[in-house]
């Protein structure tokens, strides 16, 4: 195959678009590559290198080499675990194909894809026992299963790690830092307060920070309190202007990469709001009268939906930040407890993987009633698009979720919700 004769003969006969030139001796490999290029310099041809020379076929243009140290090491690399899969040979191979394998305890594990805010980045599809599911929002995410993401390359690893970290990671993936909104029409007398909570709360967490929006300022005796507790992870806004204020907010949110907004049940009820956080698909914590700092137990009040399961993740995620204990009560008039035996066992299975403990509690009582009995506890809520803030429509309601509002005796977490949303 050295023979320049022969060479020429064989590819005049036949037109060739590649070449591939693969031998045990690195001269003979040599000759070909000189060969070929005197016949004809413009064919494309792949050379693979098993010696580890750097300058054979380099200064041929129309020459790709192969090496097969790298290319074994980047198999072999490929096969540790977590780590994360690169295209190489696809789009412009330079990271901006991933696939990601989501394991137990992920921060993805139990979310509905639709919760996820997806910025510079987009999950496009999902593999799950080898079968590929092409997604919406209502497909929920579970541990095992492969995602195959698009995005720029910086932004795909900042991705991977959030998949792959287990603990310090709330707010994430929601987004990463604590929003503390205080409009000071509702806020003056709990302000300081609220800070005070939103301040213990930043200190269970990892490299958060916490942005305060302070709201239709009056009172420059408190804004100076307040500016006091400014540092290099606590930044304090003030806005002067009361027009365009959800434009403001929305700003916040998207600029600070904000994971959890914390507000008064006052502020939230206002619906341009409700909606705007709705929308960002951002955490909402309410402060109640019981203080963040003296909560004792986290509950999920159980209902016959999906929306446990797409809450069930956040909800461990949340108690575990905390330090406390998580409830899974199951409140029914009519005690019928039998529709709800597949959401115990799912929470149940979370619970081995977050290695928490999980106490189960099922009464025939009037949900709301028992609830408001209870005492120093968070509770953890779906937050639905159409959560009721309308206290007369409360009066001919059955649904649990239109009285999430009606007391502050509790302070509450939101996890946004968009099953079958289109």
């Amino acid at each position: 195959p050295t023979s320049f004769l022969r060479l020429k003969y064989i590819m005049e006969e036949t037109t060739f678009s590649n070449i591939f030139v693969i031998f045990e001796e690195i001269e003979e490999a040599r000759t070909v590559l000189k060969n070929i290029a005197l016949i004809n310099n413009k064919i494309r041809v792949v050379l693979v290198n098993v010696w580890g020379d750097t300058k054979i076929g380099q200064k041929q243009e129309e020459v790709t080499v192969i090496h097969t140290d790298r290319l074994i090491a980047s198999h072999l690399y490929d096969q540790l675990p977590n780590v994360p899969l690169i295209a190489q040979n696809v789009g412009l191979g330079h990271g901006e194909i991933m696939e990601v394998h989501i394991p137990l305890g992920s921060a993805y594990a139990y979310r509905h894809i639709g919760s996820i805010k997806q910025h510079r980045w987009k999950i496009a599809a999902v593999y799950r026992r080898e079968k590929q599911i092409l997604p919406s929002v209502d497909t929920m995410i579970r541990p095992n299963d492969t995602l195959l993401i698009v995005g720029r390359p910086i932004v795909l690893n900042n991705v991977y790690k959030m998949i792959n970290k287990r603990t310090g990671r709330f707010p994430e993936p929601f987004g990463k830092n604590i929003y503390l909104l205080l409009d000071f029409r509702y806020d003056q007398k709990e302000a300081l307060l609220y800070l005070h909570q939103a301040l213990y709360f930043l200190d269970k967490l990892e490299e958060k920070s916490l942005v305060v929006r302070i709201l239709y300022p009056n009172n420059f005796q408190l804004i100076r309190q307040l500016k006091a507790f400014e540092s290099d992870n606590v930044v304090i806004y003030i806005c002067y202007i009361d027009k365009n204020v959800e434009k403001l907010v929305a700003h916040d949110i998207e600029e600070h990469d904000i994971g959890m907004v914390m507000n008064s049940i006052d502020v939230f009820k206002s619906e341009p709001l409700k909606g705007l956080i709705y929308d960002l698909k951002k955490l909402v914590f309410i402060f109640g009268d019981t203080l963040l700092y003296n909560i004792k137990n986290s509950i999920v009040l159980m209902k016959d939906d999906d929306k446990m399961e797409s809450i069930s993740s956040t909800a461990f995620d949340m108690t575990d930040t905390l330090g406390v204990e998580l409830k899974l009560c199951d409140f029914d008039p009519e005690g019928i407890f039998e529709n709800r035996k597949m959401i115990i066992s799912h929470y149940e299975t979370l619970a081995q993987i977050f290695n928490m403990e999980l106490k189960m509690e099922q009464k025939i009582v009037n949900p709301m009633r028992e609830l408001f009995l209870q005492d120093d506890i968070l509770q953890i809520t779906p937050f639905d698009k159409d959560l009721n803030t309308n206290r007369w429509k409360k009066l001919i309601s059955h649904k649990i979720e239109d009285f999430v509002l009606t007391t502050k005796r509790h302070p509450k977490l939101l996890v946004p919700f968009s099953l079958f949303e289109t």
